[in-house]
């Protein structure tokens, strides 16, 4: 029999989904079926089995019981609708279950109300009550179950929302004479999902387990994920409330119409890792895996459990290699479903995606498996490799709603096949609380250290990050505040157990204690883990896992070495641009590293009057997105390996750079010349310096660094005041301390002094001359200062430690940020560091029509874009791409108001439109012909060569 026709007439009356167009509606048993058949159908065909295994664990009979316990929270994730503080706000359907006998007071005194009982929070009183007075649970034990169904919209429940609506049960059961019918219909329902769901017979045994958080949190995200799918119209069309299709059927044919696709299910890769390097990357004939490479896949076979492994190693020796192929190990030993690879910048995530994209299509897998892909950043539809897994975008919402207006509701998904077939971009796995869902995501950081942000549905990107195998790479490159979460979300996923692997070439000692310790649930101090800080072998790998004593390992360099001769220059132009010319006599390509833009832009003007301006290249992050896209191209195809190279290298030129070319571009130079900066970042640098075996130039056979950015005469150097701001004056002061000894003329050895001179720079003990001490304490108690005020700052919105087991969510998300997403906005909530504005750069004509900067690439130059319409298609996309970032002095609060409002007037109106997707919402900065425009008391000018460059109005 079907449980409509099982169901008393006054509980198939009670609603859960009303459409406001053609007042069809959705009877609660059916969404409640619907939802459970839809969370069985996850759990046998998405859930990766690593996060079954993590649930089995805890329940008495392993994988069934944990089965039964999804499916039945699914099922009763809305119990909550069937009250009056729900039921009332649509009245012709609150009228037909009043004629049931379900009476409820009139909408005008429920209405104020009803805030103290949404359904999510009624739902989970309501199963607590059954547990308790139908089966005899105790209050704290049912409470870590129904935490689950409180938290189905993104939050769980606070302590004193529980309160306020205990105090008021008749919003939950009515009252009067209709109370007990009230009482009797959420009984029925309850013990309805009970039974269909299996547990009828389970739950005295349950009564006595106590669930994990994370255990918790993983069965929210589960039940939201279901709740999702089963509210989309489109997929489970409203029934009859008298009965309608089979419910097994009727779940069947809306997954095989939303057709997402399975976890990854990597088989065990090759025992010899010369066979798995040659299957899966681009070797050399007859070449072999680094000693690096083979620790790697070594510690991954055979650490007790998969856990963190740290590997440390010098710039150009294959760890993005030595990653993907211990994450293969990591996944078959796990249970992973996936991996996500974790970069500092969107320009790192750009190049990694491609490389990620290769790697797949070499991994084998069962015939016919998909494996859904993204690209996670805020910029990703521009990529041109995502985009090609990509053919549609469909933003649109269903009109059918839940009126207590929380759920997003997505769209039937579509496969949006690459070339590999078996990739693919589904469309239901897009935005950006579902992204981070697809097996295979390469992104910015960020969305990593969202994981420990108290925000809205944050159960959805801790269910992601538990499927998975995370890689993190760049290790050494986020500050104090960006550690603080980071070492919080490690300390989840340790609770976990997903495989996690870090990379660094400079990771101060202390760092790698901390990142050890947090993922295995101790303290740093703790001796195990303070002893990890003592070791001085490079490269090295560190193994952690929570309950096992970490490991280190000690593999052979790959005896690639090269010595940098290092030189103190003055921070003089007259003085570069004379040295270059000497430098360069014989020809040979400098690189420039300078700290800030406005330096960049210095350098060249200066170089150029020397060397003509075909000499001289800049690059940095000043330009708009298309123009910094093809410039790295253009870089890489000059100064990259051969093998990437497409035009032939330069005889004599120069590359002015900012930071960008620290970490994000694969390119080789004669003679780096560079701002004083912290010796992580040095050594960065000088890993562009005769990266790759080419012939040389005669006076640069010998690779040199030069130094410059600071008065090197004073008793104390004095670096620039632009370094100072980006950097802090202690961390540049031991820079210069522990490079003292190289700058007298004793060669730098790579990458034997990599490790060395990062542990002095970072860590307690005085470095430098005894004349400096002074200036270096006094450094030094402004950088504690500021790293104390960050740590602080960080505390405000970090999610809590994992609880003791049994302990309910209640409470996790209070105080929250409310819905956390890739914007300037949302980075700065896991960045303390203030983030400047950004436009669309466009040009204006003289007859005050708008177009795209004409010599943009790929057919988006030149482009019209109409003043009083949206711009639709190319034109919109091209807009979108050409998004500049403005400098900070524009964002500071003495000028940001103007600088908004300004902007602001200078956007047509017509493209704030909920149709102009590329567009609504953007600020808009349109350049005359030469390249001018007046904002806020500055003359911004923009070129395609040099970028933005800013300066006072005269």
């Amino acid at each position: 029999m079907e449980p409509a026709q099982m169901m008393s007439e006054a509980a198939r009356t009670v609603w859960a989904k009303h459409d406001t167009d053609d007042d069809g509606w959705l009877p609660l048993w059916q969404h409640m079926a619907d939802s459970g058949a839809v969370a069985g159908l996850l759990w046998d065909n998405w859930v990766p089995a690593q996060v079954r295994r993590l649930v089995a664990e805890v329940m008495p009979r392993g994988e069934s019981d944990a089965r039964r316990l999804a499916v039945w929270l699914a099922r009763t994730h809305d119990i909550g609708k069937a009250t009056p503080a729900f039921a009332y706000q649509v009245e012709a359907l609150a009228e037909r279950m009043r004629a049931t006998g379900l009476a409820m007071p009139p909408a005008q005194v429920l209405r104020a109300d009803r805030k103290l009982a949404p359904h999510g929070l009624a739902g989970q009183l309501l199963l607590q009550e059954w547990l308790e007075q139908r089966h005899g649970w105790p209050r704290p034990a049912g409470a870590q179950f129904a935490v689950v169904v409180g938290g189905h919209h993104g939050v769980p429940p606070e302590d004193p929302q529980i309160t306020a609506l205990r105090r008021r049960p008749e919003l939950l059961h009515g009252s009067g004479a209709a109370e007990a019918l009230w009482r009797s219909v959420q009984v029925e329902l309850l013990e309805l999902c009970a039974q269909r769901a299996g547990v009828a017979e389970r739950l005295a045994d349950w009564r006595q387990v106590k669930l994990p958080q994370p255990v918790q949190v993983l069965l929210s995200a589960l039940v939201i994920v279901a709740d999702w799918i089963a509210s989309n119209r489109s997929l489970f069309p409203y029934v009859s409330p008298v009965g309608g299709a089979d419910e097994a059927e009727r779940a069947q044919a809306a997954w095989e119409q939303l057709d997402l696709p399975a976890p990854w299910q990597p088989a065990a890769p090759p025992s010899i890792t010369t066979e798995l390097f040659a299957a899966r990357f681009d070797l050399p004939e007859g070449a072999e895996p680094r000693p690096v490479q083979e620790a790697a896949v070594h510690n991954a076979r055979t650490m007790p459990v998969p856990g963190l492994l740290i590997i440390e190693a010098p710039m150009g020796e294959g760890k993005t290699e030595a990653a993907l192929a211990a994450a293969e190990v990591l996944a078959a030993r796990s249970g992973a479903g996936g991996v996500f690879f974790a970069l500092p910048t969107m320009a790192t995530s750009n190049a990694m995606f491609p490389r990620l994209l290769d790697w797949l299509t070499r991994v084998p897998g069962p015939a016919g498996q998909q494996l859904s892909v993204l690209l996670a950043h805020s910029k990703a539809a521009l990529n041109k490799d995502f985009d090609r897994l990509r053919t549609g975008r469909g933003h649109g919402r269903l009109r059918s709603v839940d009126l207590d207006g929380a759920a997003e509701l997505p769209q039937p998904g579509r496969e949006l096949r690459s070339a590999p077939a078996e990739l693919v971009a589904h469309q239901w796995l897009s935005g950006r609380k579902k992204g981070m869902l697809s097996s295979f995501v390469a992104g910015t950081v960020d969305q990593l250290l969202f994981a420990g942000l108290k925000s809205r549905h944050l159960a959805l990107r801790h269910l992601a990050l538990a499927g998975k195998v995370v890689v993190i790479d760049e290790a050494h490159a986020y500050d104090a505040f960006m550690n603080r979460y980071l070492d919080r979300v490690l300390e989840w996923l340790g609770a976990y157990r997903v495989p996690v692997v870090v990379l660094s070439a400079t990771l101060p000692a202390g760092r790698r204690a901390e990142l050890a310790a947090a993922y295995a649930g101790a303290s740093a101090q703790e001796p195990a883990y303070a002893a990890l800080a003592a070791a001085e072998a490079y490269p090295l790998l560190t193994a952690a896992a929570p309950g096992q004593i970490p490991v280190q390992d000690r593999p052979a360099a790959s005896g690639r070495a090269a010595e940098v001769q290092v030189e103190a220059l003055s921070d003089d132009l007259d003085l570069l641009t004379g040295r270059l010319e000497s430098e360069l006599a014989d020809g040979g390509c400098v690189l420039v590293v300078r700290n800030t833009v406005n330096r960049v832009l210095e350098t060249a003007e200066a170089l150029r009057k020397r060397f003509g301006a075909d000499a001289v290249t800049v690059a940095h992050a000043r330009f708009v997105d298309t123009d910094r896209a093809v410039k790295d191209e253009d870089l890489l195809a000059r100064f990259g390996p051969a093998k990437a190279c497409r035009a032939d290298r330069p005889d004599r030129h120069i590359v002015v750079a900012s930071q960008v070319a620290e970490q994000s571009l694969d390119v080789d130079f004669d003679l780096l010349v560079t701002d004083l900066a912290p010796i992580d970042l040095l050594l960065q640098r000088m890993g562009r310096l005769h990266r790759h075996d080419r012939t040389r130039p005669n006076r640069l056979r010998v690779a040199r660094c030069l130094v410059t950015g600071v008065d090197w005469r004073e008793p104390v150097p004095a670096p620039v005041p632009g370094s100072r701001t980006v950097y802090g004056l202690y961390a540049l002061l031991r820079s210069s301390a522990v490079l003292q000894p190289h700058l007298s003329g004793t060669g730098l050895r790579l990458p034997q002094d990599i490790s060395p001179l990062v542990q002095q720079a970072y860590g307690k003990a005085a470095v430098g001359p005894a004349q400096w001490t002074e200036a270096m304490d006094e450094a030094c108690r402004q950088h504690e200062k500021e790293l104390a005020g960050k740590e602080q700052r960080a505390e405000v919105f970090r999610i809590a430690a994992t609880a003791r087991a049994g302990r309910p969510l209640t409470g996790w998300l209070s105080a929250g940020v409310g819905d956390a997403d890739d914007t300037r906005v949302g980075r700065a909530q896991v960045r303390d560091s203030q983030e400047s504005l950004e436009v669309i750069a466009v040009q204006q004509l003289a007859d005050g029509s708008l177009q795209t900067f004409p010599w943009l690439a790929d057919g988006r130059g030149g482009l019209p874009l109409p003043l009083d319409a949206v711009p639709q298609g190319r034109a919109a996309r091209a807009a979108a791409a050409s998004a500049l970032r403005l400098p900070l002095h524009l964002s500071q609060p003495r000028i940001i108001d103007q600088v908004i409002s300004e902007l602001e007037r200078r956007c047509p109106p017509a493209w704030q439109s909920k149709e102009s997707h590329w567009l609504a919402g953007e600020l808009i900065l349109p350049f005359d012909t030469d390249g001018r425009a007046r904002l806020a008391g500055f003359v911004l000018t923009y070129s395609r060569d040099d970028g933005l460059e800013v300066q006072r109005d005269a």
